[in-house]
């Protein structure tokens, strides 16, 4: 029987993937591509794009649809049997990578393309592809010495290990705890949803009562609701120091030798490349020009939002201390506070805006903004197999009902599935002598499971996730580009990557946007304008408390880059980035660090800035619609045409220049965020 993962002449069949499958799989296309790029180095005299660059794109796209189903799968649907054979990969893929990005031959043949005759007749996408390849062939160090090169394929090697790890250990931490209930009364303050959701989880472990866990859903209702400050204490000190040497799991599953050796390589990796630090060797391949720009913006940021906070902060003790006679406002008491100052000052919660927002009806809402904005169709089909029964699959058309792309969407929770939102690549646009191929997406988040006798019912935070992740999807599947390697979202530099997601956020706070994404799901009534009012007068509520949170992850994070030595401690710097933009210190059990994903088994290293970063990008953008009309066509159209359409095929700021017709300015970020 032929391995399903190899039939990568169509979408992967889901249920016909077994973990026997994945090693087998991995090991035969290695080994096909290495023949095959073996004799491509043999005929490429003299290098041409139909006999060097067409005939490599094929094999990194037959390795890409091998692998992309496993990576998917391991991140949504883990196994025991699943995880040991997508580990055993990894160092076979890490090898590889690094054999071609160091293969002299293929590197001369780059060169020689780009300074032969042809490389003038080739399209900006094809002379992009080959300038990126040229500077990621000397980024793997292509030109070390011998002992070098091997010293740098272990590194690479080693850190892949160790990213997965991370991850592992931060699933496992989260999937091992949870807390049982056997009184409805310990849950008092909860939305009869999330009490609902708890009854079930604990039907679903065989168990009575309630059962609480660390799953996004629950862990943030309790956190936001719950009376009993000693239950979110507990969730708390639960959450904080997942896979770490602290909490009620302490020393299982810690990330505390893995973090520090992924650190220590990252950097011995930057200076074998001739970097002073890992967080200048990142840089290479953002819009941001050095560290020290990016540590000048971090910095000037916190200037404007810091006195913001403070004031937010200031109010919320105040409010804790005279009117629910709080004295000492802890860390677990901070989300709990200010759901209560919220409602008292605003008269508004944020469940009250659940039952306008049913999963279909918002998803119904969010095709049609889209389609308004970009004259695209999106309709789902029932014919694709997928790896859960909650998944669903669907097709993007242009205006004259050509499939463009089409995307997976998982929303739930489960207990065998990664934390987060995110969306990532199943297959990538392509055209060549073979045809056209067209791109297709994972769009996967953590949303509350339906519960019994009413359908998924979204907060108003949760459909801005889901905007946010198909700007995402938007970015990978509406590229007109057709050179595999920079269509979509490849060779997009990383702190302009949000810019897409980010600016379809915007959407969500738009009362006529609202109107088409909000449905009473037992009404059917849209969102009425008291309560639209009360969600806008709300918006920048604690705006500065919300800035400064993120200006601490991403100064800590290229800190800790930028400012490496054997002995630093990764705490003190954290505590340090506290002292500076922090307006709440937290216990010294606080292990944030340990499941930080993003930096330490994600892409964001030394790169987390690029949220903010890209929020200037996306809130600038946005203003243009803002002066224009948010459903202005011709301003739809223009965003698609210089942003979406184009990829990594040229620079993000020449980009961003041609939509907006200046370069990037952060006012509209201040504005939108209320703070001036």
């Amino acid at each position: 029987m032929e391995n399903p993962l190899l039939a990568t002449d169509h979408l992967p069949d889901f249920s016909a993937i077994d973990a026997t499958h994945v090693v087998p799989a991995v090991e035969q296309v290695l080994s096909d591509n290495r023949a095959a790029i073996s004799a491509i180095t043999a005929t490429m005299h003299p290098p041409t794009w139909a006999n060097f660059i067409q005939p490599l794109e094929q094999r990194q796209n037959t390795l890409n649809r091998v692998w992309s189903p496993i990576s998917h799968l391991n991140a949504v649907m883990n196994s025991p049997a699943l995880r040991e054979a997508y580990n055993v990969c990894l160092p076979k893929l890490s090898e590889y990578s690094t054999e071609l990005a160091q293969n002299v031959q293929l590197f001369e043949g780059y060169c020689g393309l780009q300074a032969g005759a042809e490389y003038a007749h080739l399209s900006q996408a094809q002379q992009t592809m080959i300038t990126q390849a040229i500077r990621d062939f000397k980024l793997a160090g292509v030109d070390l010495s011998a002992d070098k090169k091997a010293r740098l394929k272990s590194i690479k090697q080693r850190l892949s290990t160790l990213s997965n790890d991370f991850q592992d250990n931060v699933l496992d931490a989260t999937r091992a705890w949870s807390y049982a209930l056997d009184s409805v009364q310990a849950l008092s303050g909860l939305p009869e949803s999330s009490i609902a959701l708890a009854k079930q989880t604990a039907e679903q472990a065989g168990q009575p009562g309630w059962l609480l866990t660390l799953d996004f859903p629950i862990y943030h209702a309790v956190m936001s609701f719950a009376d009993d400050a000693a239950l979110r204490k507990t969730l708390y000190s639960a959450y904080q120091t997942r896979a770490s040497d602290q909490g009620p799991q302490a020393g299982q599953w810690d990330n505390t030798a893995v973090m520090a050796e992924i650190l220590a390589l990252r950097h011995e990796l930057s200076q074998l490349l001739g970097f002073p630090h890992y967080a200048a060797y990142s840089l290479v391949k953002k819009m941001a020009q050095s560290s020290d720009q990016v540590m000048a913006f971090l910095h000037d940021l916190a200037a404007k939002a810091k006195p913001v906070a403070d004031a937010d902060m200031a109010a919320l003790r105040a409010f804790a201390s005279n009117t629910l006679h709080l004295s000492v406002l802890q860390p677990w008491d901070v989300q709990y506070v200010s759901e209560k100052m919220k409602l008292a000052q605003f008269d508004f919660s944020p469940e009250d805006l659940k039952p306008y927002f049913p999963v279909d009806r918002v998803l119904s809402g969010l095709f049609a903004v889209v389609e308004k904005l970009f004259s695209i169709q999106v309709e789902e089909q029932q014919t694709q197999p997928v790896w859960h029964d909650a998944v669903r699959f669907f097709c993007v058309m242009n205006a004259e009902r050509q499939p463009m792309g089409y995307f997976y969407l998982d929303l739930y929770a489960r207990e065998d599935k990664r934390g987060g939102a995110w969306m990532d690549e199943c297959v990538v646009r392509k055209k060549d002598d073979q045809g056209l191929q067209l791109p297709v997406a994972y769009l996967t988040c953590n949303f509350t499971p339906p519960v019994t006798g009413q359908p998924t019912l979204l907060t108003h935070t949760e459909m801005t996730t889901l905007f946010h992740e198909f700007g995402h999807g938007l970015h990978h599947l509406l590229t007109t580009v057709d050179v595999l390697s920079v269509a979509g979202i490849n060779g997009v530099a990383w702190d302009a990557v949000e810019l897409p997601s980010q600016f379809l956020e915007n959407w969500c706070w738009e009362k006529t946007a609202l109107a088409l994404m909000s449905g009473h799901w037992q009404t059917h009534e849209p969102l009425p304008d008291a309560l639209f009012d009360k969600l806008w007068q709300a918006k920048n509520f604690q705006s500065g408390l919300h800035m400064v949170r993120q200006l601490e992850f991403a100064l800590f994070d290229f800190r800790i880059h930028r400012e490496y030595s054997d002995d630093m401690l990764v705490y003190s710097v954290l505590k340090a980035v506290r002292d500076e933009v922090a307006v709440m210190q937290l216990p010294a059990e606080n292990r944030f660090a340990h499941g930080f994903s993003h930096i330490f088994a994600g892409g964001y290293a030394a790169g987390y800035y690029s949220y903010k970063w890209a929020e200037v990008l996306s809130s600038d953008a946005f203003a243009k619609f803002e002066e224009t009309g948010i459903f202005n066509a011709e301003t739809g159209q223009h965003f698609l045409h210089t942003i979406l359409e184009n990829g990594g095929s040229e620079a993000a700021m020449d980009l961003f220049v041609r939509f907006r017709s200046r370069e990037p300015s952060i006012d509209a970020l201040l504005r939108h965020c209320g703070i001036c």
